[in-house]
């Protein structure tokens, strides 16, 4: 099987690559920065951006399966430039990435293309599973015009499966990597009140979800890519603290503290979604690291 992986070199693309090429498939992978031509030849690197036009299309015409990672982190302050970045980096590649499966001739494809768990908007303890409908702010508009981008491919006979993440917790990148560099500091605490609801996910089950995803053709539609047990903000930082042994100095950052400093982005932190995968879960998928405890101990472990 033909693998073409949007955003492939990113933090979650490469981890992505990896397991899809331990299994025996072919991977492509687009992204704006390729340091050097693969040596394996199951694997191929494409230099490109991919909210242009351009010949990496080719390689989807050509693909079996096409997973879109790529976009712009939403992780910073959101000026009027940087939203601009996050909308068009989803919107347009995602667009083309649909033109491309639109050439495609006389073969089936399946489009897994990414949303995050921010869709929903921000719901209190409300338990949210794939049938609750979207929310109004920022990022839930976004993943409306994301998604509504993505399924458009179905009218050229793709099977389109939109994966809504959790925040990704792995190893040399991400959300994580940000959180225990402050806990070190003794800066480890809650944001505003800690009751705030985190919805998260382990690299290593998130890349074994989408490969489960990608041989599951039984499965289309949105699926909650995210752990069973999500937590609240002031357990995975005391959890954090617990797998670096660290102490904590500052007791808790106010959420008037944060705003002036995060902006608009600053309800990412202190608001959230109790968000849980109902649909992997019906279908009887099994998580490596269901609890934020075991996932924290498997990264951050010294061994």
């Amino acid at each position: 099987m033909r693998v073409v992986i949007t955003g492939g070199t990113g933090f979650i693309g490469s981890k992505l690559t990896d397991r899809l090429l331990s299994v025996g498939q072919k991977v492509v992978a687009l992204g704006r920065q390729v340091s050097q031509a693969s040596k394996n030849p199951d694997l191929k690197y494409v230099q490109c951006d991919t909210t242009l036009p351009g010949e990496w299309q080719d390689e989807i015409k050509q693909a079996d399966v096409v997973v879109n990672l790529a976009g712009a982190s939403i992780f910073q302050r959101w000026t009027p430039k940087v939203k601009e970045i996050i909308i068009s980096s989803r919107i347009k590649t995602t667009e083309n990435v649909v033109s491309a499966i639109g050439d495609q001739k006389d073969q089936a494809i399946t489009l897994l293309s990414v949303d995050g768990v921010g869709y929903y908007g921000f719901h209190d303890d409300e338990l949210i599973d794939e049938s609750v409908p979207p929310g109004s702010d920022f990022l839930a508009q976004l993943g409306i015009r994301w998604e509504s981008a993505a399924k458009l491919a179905e009218e050229f006979g793709a099977r389109v499966v939109i994966c809504r993440f959790g925040v990704v917790m792995g190893k040399n990148g991400g959300a994580l990597q940000q959180l225990t560099r402050i806990a070190k500091l003794g800066m480890g605490c809650q944001l505003g009140d800690g009751n705030q609801w985190f919805t998260w996910i382990h690299q290593d089950d998130l890349a074994d979800i989408l490969e489960y995803l990608i041989g599951n053709n039984s499965i289309s539609g949105p699926v909650n890519v995210a752990a069973p047990n999500p937590v609240r903000n002031k357990e995975l930082m005391q959890s954090i603290r617990r797998a670096l042994k660290v102490p904590l100095l500052l007791p808790r950052v106010p959420g008037f503290m944060i705003r002036p400093i995060a902006g608009e982005f600053a309800d990412v932190l202190l608001k959230g979604q109790r968000v849980i995968p109902m649909v992997l879960q019906e279908n009887n998928y099994k998580f490596k690291y269901p609890s934020i405890e075991k996932a924290l101990e498997s990264i951050l472990s010294k061994k």
